[in-house]
């Protein structure tokens, strides 16, 4: 053996040594999902569907609410119905309102008279989303207000003139 790797295994073994100081390792006791204490091939450690994992993190990381909001986004043309996707476009949300975009002011009235019932809908069908109101737009000329911050007026007055 050559000085480097004595050396090396003294270093180990002293390590090791002022590890272990003549006391046996205890093994660390695994809490499971319910507060018992698991063991290796003890119940509640057999394999769990991907789902179930998928579920649970979404939970612990508290994107339940973002999720249901982008399932709703998405069934869109199925919750509103065809007829009524094909005259809506979903916005977004912002701050728990539903924000539709509707290609006409008959259709923004009309789904306006029936936000009640389709709110009602929302918060059973999709309950972990957040949302607490549906706006519908009307169409309009577009808006010139970016932002929170900005000064009266009626925006450039050369484009509509």
């Amino acid at each position: 053996m050559s000085g480097v790797d004595v050396g090396f295994a003294a270093a180990a073994y002293l390590r090791a040594k002022s590890t272990w100081r003549g006391r046996p390792v205890r093994a660390r006791r695994i809490r499971g999902e319910d507060g018992e204490v698991t063991a290796p091939f003890g119940s509640g450690r057999d394999p769990k569907a991907l789902s179930d994992v998928i579920t649970t993190m979404t939970r612990q990381f508290g994107w339940d609410s973002e999720l249901d909001q982008a399932r709703l986004i998405v069934e869109w043309p199925d919750f509103a119905g065809e007829a009524t996707a094909e005259h809506t476009r979903v916005i977004g949300v912002s701050n728990g309102v539903l924000q539709v975009q509707c290609d006409s002011t008959t259709w923004a009235t009309e789904l306006r008279r029936l936000r009640a019932e389709m709110l009602t809908r929302v918060l059973k069908e999709y309950p972990d989303s957040g949302i607490r109101d549906l706006r519908f737009l009307a169409p309009g000329a577009p808006s010139w207000r970016h932002g929170p911050r900005s000064v009266p007026g009626r925006g450039p007055r050369d484009t509509y003139g």
